[in-house]
């Protein structure tokens, strides 16, 4: 790829207006084709936005050695789940890739070697979330992995060096739950608005409080959150997204919640916008 065009991310003029940032609580696939209060705030969203040149996600389904960047020109539709309606299975959300920024990410990543991928596509995190932002499928969605045996800081600090991105049009998303125990799920209290187990809302509560005041290090050290913590964050997969959206905040840009609420005891949809 010529120097050139790879750099057009890079060197283009920056905006004054930098794009906000999302960490979304995505919960079931099955909000991708729903109409409930979580896919309803995502489509608002999406209409109240200045239109993205592209979407970089960062998603919890997707866990490598080592990070990777999708590169291809067509991202496939990846339906990573089990045992749902055959509807789900059939949704396709054909937004473009963006090669050229696919290369531009892996090179303000470095030194850090990012590889270029051209078979994962677009999982269940990305597109349940990104196809009620922006149905027409035709804003450019690259997603970035992450590196499963890499600790939290990593992450964190790897974030930050997106910022330029930003500046240029990119919205980047960060795609999990903050609070995310599969195995304490209460399937049979599903439909039960907003119930989280008292450890589910203690943890999600305590996130949000340091969010807001800008105290990252409990964050990034979550495993110091006690046993409340140990239940709410068993695994790293949903939570690490967070992280990149963190890493990427400026000092005295807005934070606002939404969508937040717990499902099934041991989820939360919180979700959280800057800027």
């Amino acid at each position: 790829m010529p120097k050139q065009i790879l750099n057009h991310w890079l060197t283009s003029p920056e905006s004054s207006d930098q794009m906000p940032l999302f960490f979304m609580g995505h919960g079931s696939p099955m909000n991708g084709i729903a109409d409930n209060v979580f896919s309803r705030q995502w489509a608002a969203l999406g209409q109240q936005l200045p239109q993205p040149k592209a979407v970089l996600c960062v998603s919890a389904h997707w866990l490598t050695r080592g990070t990777q960047v999708t590169a291809m020109e067509v991202p496939p539709t990846i339906h990573d789940f089990g045992g749902f309606p055959e509807a789900l299975y059939q949704v396709q959300y054909p937004a473009p890739g963006e090669p050229v920024l696919a290369a531009a990410t892996a090179e303000l990543l470095a030194p850090a070697t990012v590889g270029l991928d051209h078979e994962w596509g677009l999982d269940h995190g990305a597109w349940s979330v990104i196809r009620q932002m922006f149905p027409k499928a035709d804003i450019p969605v690259i997603q970035l992995s992450l590196d499963y045996y890499r600790e939290p800081r990593y992450h964190y600090e790897l974030a930050r060096q997106l910022s330029a991105l930003r500046r240029r049009g990119v919205l980047i998303l960060g795609s999990g739950n903050i609070v995310h125990n599969l195995r304490m799920v209460a399937w049979d209290k599903l439909d039960k608005p907003a119930f989280g187990y008292d450890w589910a809302l203690e943890v999600d509560a305590r996130i949000k409080a340091l969010i807001e005041t800008g105290d990252h290090t409990p964050l990034i050290d979550y495993r110091q959150l006690g046993e409340a913590g140990r239940l709410a964050i068993p695994t790293p997969d949903h939570y690490l997204p967070l992280l990149y959206i963190l890493g990427l905040v400026e000092s005295d840009e807005p934070i606002t919640f939404f969508n937040d609420e717990a499902v099934g005891g041991s989820i939360t949809m919180t979700s959280v916008q800057v800027g």
